[in-house]
């Protein structure tokens, strides 16, 4: 197949999908190999930027999916139902972010972080979509595992987890003399 019928194909199959679709699934519907699919998004991607069209192609560690650009969305939600927002609580994103950063990771060591209880919280990230299961842990009890999802990759704009900002020491320096001095102040108001 010529390239724009296999980029219409791959347009077709993206489209009816919906949601995102592996690139070695993409790869095997079109007897392709993994290399040429990845350049043909690439190429896709672009002309989505370059062309103004409604719709963007999102690319999440190794899958893809299309969806609205950001700046139609208005238009979009006068048509269609408008999706339930959802609020992340200073706490949601304080478990959001420790298991974006150490996942797959465990309630308990999740807890062993934050200092508190987080069943709450864990289960309110699993309801919005943000987390999910990915196992367990070889331990005894064999306590579940969690990491992010895609939701998660598309909320925050990233199409993977190492896009995630990084720290330096010096900031982490800074983080850990600032929780010791609000732990001295709890103490010393009590």
């Amino acid at each position: 197949m010529e390239n724009q019928r296999l980029k219409a194909a791959i347009e077709a199959i993206l489209f009816t999908m919906g949601d995102s679709v592996e690139i070695s699934h993409l790869a095997a519907a079109l007897e392709l190999e993994q290399g040429t699919i990845q350049e043909l998004l690439k190429e896709m991607k672009d002309q989505y930027e370059e062309e103004g069209h409604g719709i963007r192609l999102l690319e999440l560690e190794n899958a893809c999916q299309l969806c609205t650009k950001t700046e139609y969305y208005d238009y979009l939600i006068r048509i269609a139902k408008q999706p339930k927002k959802y609020v992340l609580t200073e706490v949601l994103l304080e478990t959001l972010s420790i298991v974006a950063y150490k996942q797959p990771v465990t309630r308990l060591e999740i807890e062993k972080i934050r200092g508190v209880k987080c069943d709450h919280a864990v289960n309110k990230l699993v309801e919005y979509g943000l987390i999910e299961e990915v196992g367990r842990l070889d331990a005894p009890g064999r306590p579940l595992l969690f990491g992010t999802t895609e939701d998660f990759l598309r909320s925050f704009g990233v199409s993977s987890v190492t896009e995630l900002p990084h720290m330096s020491p010096e900031q982490i320096e800074d983080f850990k003399e600032e929780a010791e001095e609000e732990i001295q102040q709890k103490i010393n108001k009590k």
